[in-house]
């Protein structure tokens, strides 16, 4: 992938992006992506590409999108997790969230749990179900004030399900690239798109934020 290291690369990036990152993030983000890159030679976690490219789509785009998140705690549900982006650089930008993975494949999870292990983060946790099985435990409704999602097809179905996760007042961050319209159609109330954000210009990658509403009839159980 290139031989400037990742860190370099990442610092490069990021400045690109208008962020700046404080040593220790930036030493526990070369961490995870290392591992990520490890661990995808054997057991194909997730498409990396060149070298930029994956730093951008995995580590930069969730910086981007942290910006949005209150330094507070706050559940954090992130739905197919995969490689762990965004989840998991959400997670070390904002470490008083709590996060919870989910990632219904055994190997993809094992490697979330190695993530956990290695980066050291407490309040972090896989489920290895599908989200589905995860509306048939009450102690889930409306318990998160975050649900992220990427590179999934949002219909009506999806944010129907989604918004049962999430607390009023909660919001949605849905990362998608370049293609289909700046608000899904398919959002009703509860939920209401609130902003699209950019998130990496030479990926023309967006954030969509939806939010549920803050005050309403709560969903039929």
């Amino acid at each position: 992938m290139g031989a400037l290291s990742t860190q370099a690369r990442l610092l490069r990036l990021a400045t690109r992006a208008g962020l700046c990152l404080a040593p220790e993030l930036a030493e526990r983000l070369r961490a995870y992506f290392d591992l990520l890159v490890r661990w995808n030679a054997r057991i194909n976690l997730t498409s990396l590409g060149d070298r930029d490219s994956a730093i951008d789509r995995m580590l930069i785009e969730p910086l981007v999108a942290a910006q949005r998140i209150p330094d507070r705690k706050l559940n954090l549900l992130d739905i197919g997790s995969g490689g762990g982006s965004p989840s998991i650089p959400l997670n070390l930008a904002r470490p008083r969230v709590n996060l919870t993975m989910v990632e219904s494949k055994t190997r993809k999870a094992a490697f979330l749990r190695e993530a956990i292990r290695t980066l050291k983060l407490g309040g972090a946790s896989v489920e290895t179900v599908r989200y589905e099985e995860l509306l048939l435990r009450p102690e889930m409704h409306e318990a998160m004030g975050l649900v992220t999602v990427r590179a999934v097809r949002v219909d009506k179905s999806l944010l129907d399900r989604l918004q049962a996760f999430v607390a009023p007042g909660g919001q949605i961050f849905l990362f998608r690239g370049p293609s289909g319209p700046e608000v899904p159609p398919s959002v009703r109330p509860p939920l209401s798109w609130r902003e699209t954000v950019p998130l990496v210009r030479s990926r023309r990658s967006r954030l969509v934020v939806l939010e549920k509403a803050a005050i309403g009839r709560r969903r039929t159980r």
